[in-house]
């Protein structure tokens, strides 16, 4: 059993990547439409066009990763390597130069792409390390939920104080929003460099797998994984309800609710904002990730899927029956993005867990380790539905005529037609529940469960053994 402060030294990791991710996914939408000054369709075709970029080169990296030899592993040492860059381009990526619309266009896309190529560069080898840092299944898992544990904190940490970062630096250093986003973002980006540094130094990899297979080869043992293809899809449509919910809340704060509200309980006055609800959310994320082990031990990975889809479609349709106009009606809305949050989070550690089986079954039927490679596309799937998500809720914003603010004034009071208020409703309730259903129809068909699993770790100790004392072995066929 690995010692529990390599765990916490894992979770570091995410935490560094979710607080940037998170931000990302739920403020850079309404930054490039509200503050930096683009519009609504330019910024949605943004958003597909770098994502997809980011997404094609995951599995160009897990590729580099897997052949990569250092005295500290293969895949632990690039979070040495980009710790640094990874920081600085957060904060270009939040800055807004004062040129022409074009010019700042331009500068958008530059800015992000480059992001997230770094992004990919430090996150793909981090998630590649949980396959080699033990070949116990069940222990994945409990890495998993340190990982997704720590991830939801951060991302709390990054939203709860996002909106007082930016309001502190506007009103107490008398900067623009322009200016106030940036500097919030170098706090943010301080935090990460550290904490990345920390998960280098605090993990170790244990296990020495062999990537002796040609990159044709690993391609095609790729492209043949039937579980890698199922769980890609679930884990899209996972990430996909995560984004247009998390994509949506700022604008559905800005001109559903109205900013900021205060509503009561047990006759205490609290201030409702668009970071406490995402916060609080995270929060309940961090519970799910608790929960995940149990759960996973009792029922198995693949009922604890379908079971959290069910529920998600449950409650992501009641949301819809909640009055923000009423005391009641908010109450009812943050007890519901509790809930949810709760389930996504038990699904958070589970996918990951899910993509270090689907490793190891490659490898016992390929004899190769593309760990790297498999690890990627969780990533690449986790980056499509971002993409996907983030791009639709633009255009659909757009197709039923949001009206945007004037450049870098957020505060600005809209009242928008009763087209585009009636899609963000959908964008919070039934478009997400809608993705909950493709997700539980693609995991039903997912074939390794608990017991497929225990066969092929048995298997697999065998085989790893074997190329061991064999590495002479040139020709390597699927068994």
């Amino acid at each position: 059993m690995a010692p529990i402060k390599e765990k916490i030294g894992y979770g570091f990791g995410d935490m560094a990547s979710s607080m940037f991710w998170k931000v990302f996914s739920y403020y850079l939408p309404f930054f490039y439409a509200n503050i930096f000054g683009i519009s609504l369709i330019d910024t949605g075709v943004l958003l597909l066009v770098t994502r997809i970029w980011d997404a094609v080169s995951d599995p160009m990296m897990g590729i580099v990763a897997d052949r990569t030899k250092t005295r500290w592993g293969k895949y632990r040492p690039y979070l040495l390597w980009v710790a640094a860059p990874f920081s600085i381009c957060g904060i270009l990526l939040f800055t807004t130069p004062d040129w022409g619309y074009a010019a700042k266009l331009v500068w958008a896309y530059v800015t992000y792409i480059l992001m997230m190529t770094v992004y990919t560069g430090i996150n793909v080898p981090y998630g590649a390390m949980l396959g080699v840092m033990t070949d116990n299944s069940q222990e994945k898992t409990v890495f998993s939920s340190f990982r997704m544990f720590f991830a939801y904190g951060g991302s709390f940490i990054a939203l709860f104080t996002w909106d007082p970062l930016c309001a502190m630096f506007r009103n107490s250093f008398d900067m623009s929003p322009q200016s106030s986003w940036q500097a919030a973002m170098i706090v943010i980006a301080s935090c990460c460099f550290l904490l990345f540094i920390l998960c280098f130094k605090l993990t170790r990899e244990k296990l020495n797998t062999v990537c002796n297979a040609t990159l044709g080869k690993d391609l095609k043992a790729l492209v043949t994984n039937k579980p890698w293809w199922l769980l890609n899809g679930a884990s899209l449509c996972f990430n996909l309800f995560n984004t247009v919910r998390g994509a949506t809340v700022a604008f559905f704060f800005a001109d559903v609710i109205g900013g900021e509200q205060h509503m009561f309980l047990f006759s205490i006055s609290i201030l409702f904002y668009s970071g406490l609800f995402l916060g609080i959310g995270e929060v309940a994320n961090m519970v799910g990730v608790a929960l995940a082990v149990p759960v996973t031990a009792k029922i198995g990975k693949k009922s604890t899927f379908i079971l959290v889809d069910i529920l998600l479609i449950i409650f992501s349709v009641l949301f819809f029956l909640c009055m923000p106009s009423t005391n009641g009606g908010l109450l009812l809305m943050l007890l519901l993005q509790i809930i949810i949050s709760v389930l996504t989070g038990i699904m958070s550690p589970l996918v990951w867990s899910m993509y270090a089986d689907v490793s190891d079954y490659s490898e016992l039927k390929y004899r190769s380790a593309s760990t790297g490679l498999i690890f990627s596309s969780a990533s690449m799937a986790q980056k499509f539905g971002g993409a996907i998500g983030g791009a639709s809720v633009m255009w659909l914003l757009h197709g039923a005529g949001y009206v945007e603010r004037p450049e870098g004034m957020q505060d600005v009071s809209i009242t928008q037609p009763e087209g585009a208020i009636n899609c963000l409703w959908m964008l919070m309730t039934f478009i997400p529940a809608a993705v909950a259903l493709l997700s539980l129809i693609i995991v039903w068909l997912y074939p390794l469960g608990t017991e497929e699993m225990n066969n092929i770790v048995e298997k697999l100790k065998a085989q790893r053994q074997e190329i061991i004392e064999s590495p002479a072995r040139e020709k390597i066929e699927p068994v």
